[in-house]
Formats: C-alpha cells, sequence, structure tokens
C-alpha cells in the first residue's frame, strides 16, 4: 500500500509517498481502507517538530473509510462497517489499523469525506462550546479565524446555542464565509484593532468568551476583548506558541479566566467518544451543521496541502482523498 512516511521532524518536504506492508491488525484493532483523510494543523505541528514524536511514523490523526478487517476480540465493529477516527496516527496511508474501541460509526446521510472533515474539528467546536465554555443564549462570543475549518463549525455551534457570534478574518472573501455560517458582525483583522472593534460592538461590555486557535498573534487583542469573568479558550496555536503570561494579567482584565484545552481530555472515554461523534454527525446529517471543504488533494500532495493550511491560502476543511 501507499503510505506518508516522515523519518526526520522538518519542513513539508519531509513527507514522503513510501510503498509499504499492509498493517496487520492486532487484537482489539480494526484494518480500515482509508477514504478521506482530514488534514489538521496538529498534523502541521507533528511534522514540523512543535510537537514531539518518534520517528518514522505516518501523520494524519483524522479518517474515515471502511472496515476490511478485524482482529482477535473484537466485538461490535464488522468487515464492512463505516467508520471514522480522530487523534490517532497513520491516517495519511491507504490502509490504516486503529482500536477499535477509538472508532466511531458513521451514520447512513453522512459520506466519507464529511465524516473526515468533522470528526475532529466538530468535536473541537462541540467541546468548546458544550463544555469548555458552555454558550447560553444571549451570549457574545469572539471566534478567531472564523472561515477556517474549525472557526466556520464554532461560529455555527455558538449561534444554534443563542449566542451573538462576533468572527475575525482577514480578506472579504473569508468575511462573507463566516457570516453565511451565521456571524453577526465580522472584523477584518487587517485592517482594525480586535480588542476596540469588540468593544465598539459590545458596548464596551467586552465577550462571554473568546475561542482562540490563533495563539501568539491573537492572545492579547483576545484578553482584551473579554468581559469581566470571561473564559478565553485558548485551544490552539496557528501563528506560533503563546509567551508565558503574568497571572496578574487575568485579574487586571476582570477576573478573566484562561483555560489552553485539547480534544484528548474530552474524548478520553469511549461513552463520550461516541456521544460527541454522535452530536456532530447527527447535526450533520440532519442538515443543521453546513461542511465546507476548501480542497481535495491527491495524497502524494500532502505536502502542497500543508503548505496551503499554513499560509492560510484555505477556508474550511482540507482533505486527501
Amino acid at each position: 500500500m501507499r503510505a506518508i512516511v516522515i523519518e526526520e521532524q522538518g519542513g513539508p518536504e519531509v513527507m514522503r509517498l513510501t510503498e509499504t506492508a499492509d498493517p496487520e491488525p492486532a487484537s482489539g484493532e480494526v484494518l480500515i481502507d482509508v477514504e478521506a483523510r482530514g488534514v489538521n494543523f496538529i498534523d502541521v505541528y507533528q511534522r514540523s517538530g512543535a510537537y514531539s514524536v518518534s520517528t518514522p511514523f505516518t501523520p494524519g490523526v483524522e479518517a474515515a473509510g471502511r472496515v476490511a478487517a478485524v482482529g482477535a476480540g473484537v466485538t461490535g465493529v464488522a468487515p464492512g462497517d463505516r467508520v471514522a477516527w480522530a487523534m490517532l496516527p497513520g491516517g495519511y496511508a491507504d490502509r490504516a489499523a486503529a482500536p477499535a474501541r477509538r472508532v466511531v460509526p458513521v451514520p447512513d446521510g453522512v459520506t466519507a469525506e464529511q465524516a473526515a472533515s468533522t470528526l475532529l474539528q466538530g468535536m473541537t467546536a462541540h467541546y468548546l462550546t458544550h463544555s469548555t465554555y458552555a454558550v447560553q443564549p444571549g451570549d457574545t462570543v469572539l471566534v478567531h479565524a472564523a472561515a477556517g475549518g474549525t472557526g466556520l463549525l464554532l461560529v455555527q455551534m455558538a449561534k444554534a446555542r443563542g449566542a451573538t457570534v462576533i468572527g475575525t478574518a482577514s480578506t472579504e472573501a473569508k468575511q462573507a464565509l463566516a457570516r453565511e455560517a451565521g456571524a453577526d458582525e465580522v472584523i477584518d483583522y487587517t485592517r482594525q484593532d480586535v480588542a476596540p472593534a469588540v468593544r465598539e460592538l459590545t458596548r464596551s461590555r467586552g465577550v462571554a468568551a473568546v475561542y482562540d486557535g490563533v495563539g501568539a498573534d491573537t492572545f492579547d487583542a483576545s484578553l482584551e476583548s473579554l468581559r469581566p469573568r470571561g473564559v478565553l479558550a485558548l485551544f490552539g496555536q496557528a501563528s506560533g506558541a503563546v509567551p508565558p503570561v503574568d497571572p496578574q494579567r487575568l485579574n487586571s482584565a476582570g477576573s478573566v479566566f484562561l483555560t489552553r484545552p485539547s480534544i484528548a481530555h474530552h474524548i478520553a472515554s469511549r461513552e463520550e467518544l461516541l456521544e460527541r461523534a454522535a452530536d456532530v454527525y447527527g447535526l450533520v446529517a440532519s442538515g443543521r451543521l453546513d461542511v465546507r471543504v476548501g480542497g481535495r488533494y491527491a495524497l502524494e500532495e500532502a505536502a502542497r496541502a500543508h503548505e496551503d493550511l499554513t499560509a492560510r491560502r484555505t477556508t474550511g476543511k482540507l482533505l486527501l482523498v
């Protein structure tokens, strides 16, 4: 089979398409014919060395496909089942083995592309809006990179819970996408200072929560945009890591809360994984969650997909298909 293999962390060029033997499902595992793979910033972090990963490895922590075989002791999953997974390695390949307890069923009405487009980012948007800061009707929240894959889903989920949503985006096209997803206001961060704009839009009150996956470039504005006792959910670092923060800044900003959540701690149990995945896929199947695929690439084009993602040349979700 074909697989992208990284022998040494570095730039996009370290991803090499290689012919390798099919994996064998061990006890408790399933073998999956992969049909679509999500491209995510965590893939970039692992490839580049921002996150430490043992080499060699095959990147890709989100994918969907059909079960080809099952290992010993597997129950509840059978050959032919449509499944998806997130936060497991090996997705950038024709076939992958995964623990049966970490795959989720893909329901009728959800395509493989939709499944691979929404599982990781959809569950991220879900835990952020339902758990990290559970949006309440009447809240105003700020979503950075509102036209990105996660941003578009965050906007939709926050709106569904009754929030007024302020987004940030750069180009007119991206701003239009954020508004189509439901954003009430969109700030062009290339032309406006975000925090003063938020203060103006909220009549100086600030927002209940900021969902910030950008990191270094947006952190200060995020902190300054909060209302007293608001929540800054820093869930990513697309622009780089945030330098160490003096806790006194949280007091000065209004006794606000800063959290650095990750999806791993919100799908740690099988029950929570299945619940979040079912909620997300249910929204997709019903048409209440719009999935925008911003780019489709062949497996051998993985390097170009990473380059486009990090250069912010894209909107929505990128897939290797």
